[in-house]
């Protein structure tokens, strides 16, 4: 008979691999939108998403649109390399009119995807607790009306892309999240507690902000109608006040 600590980390990891299938659906779709919807604005040959792997070492190519796009999508570069590697590490967007005169461009990753830029636009994509990645334009059409504004207007669809990311990375850690949660409820005394916290530390730690809010659920859970309703109205306030934070209201 499976032990207590046995059946936790088949929850936890049951949990865990349950968080990409309910994850927002359409976030890949989004993404691919949001270069594609770039690159057509900005009127620019291609258009670019890496995000940051897991331990921060390399930046991954996961989307792209135009030129050469088959061939980036998937490359990976050293995180602190190249053009893109100096916008997630400095957390600065960046403009270069003549990629041929700047050492920090990487000729020989570019030809590789069969399309040698002359130009580029890049902006970091990154939440309020992190950088993600960086999104990036190839050779725009600087003469459009309004291009003055590029840095700015990109910002906005690197805003976007963090929003769904973080959403996605919320549900892909949906098992450590009910662990933190569990224990919440269990309170710090009980034998389920410690099991808990060793099946914890087994999946890897649980994002703290998550947890918390996590374990607030599991409060409410056990409270009465009144206090639930209080809660929800409170969370509706700070929902609405977020809306009217977003990017798209300032």
């Amino acid at each position: 008979m499976a032990t207590a600590d046995e059946l936790l980390h088949e929850l936890g990891e049951l949990a865990t691999q349950l968080g990409p299938a309910v994850r927002p659906v359409g976030s890949d779709e989004l993404l691919r939108a949001l270069t594609e919807a770039a690159r057509q604005l900005f009127g620019a040959a291609a258009c670019s998403l890496a995000l940051l792997s897991d331990d921060e070492s390399e930046l991954v190519y996961t989307t792209a649109a135009g030129e050469g796009a088959d061939d980036v999508t998937g490359m990976r570069m050293p995180s602190g390399q190249g053009i893109a590697g100096w916008v997630v590490q400095s957390g600065q967007p960046i403009v270069i009119s003549d990629l041929a005169n700047d050492s920090r461009f990487n000729r020989a990753a570019a030809e590789q995807t069969g399309y040698v830029p002359n130009a580029m636009l890049a902006v970091p994509v990154a939440s309020p607790r992190r950088t993600l990645g960086v999104i990036t334009l190839l050779d725009r059409d600087p003469s459009r009306p309004g291009a003055e504004q590029d840095i700015t207007l990109l910002s906005l669809f690197a805003d976007q892309a963090a929003i769904a990311l973080e959403s996605v990375a919320a549900f892909n850690q949906l098992g450590r999240v009910l662990l933190a949660a569990l224990g919440v409820a269990a309170g710090s005394e009980s034998e389920l507690a410690a099991a808990l916290g060793r099946t914890r530390e087994q999946l890897g730690p649980a994002d703290a902000d998550l947890a918390a809010l996590a374990g607030a659920f599991a409060v409410l859970a056990r409270s009465g109608p009144a206090e639930r309703r209080l809660a929800l109205s409170v969370l509706d306030d700070v929902t609405t006040y977020v809306q009217r934070r977003s990017p798209r209201n300032r």
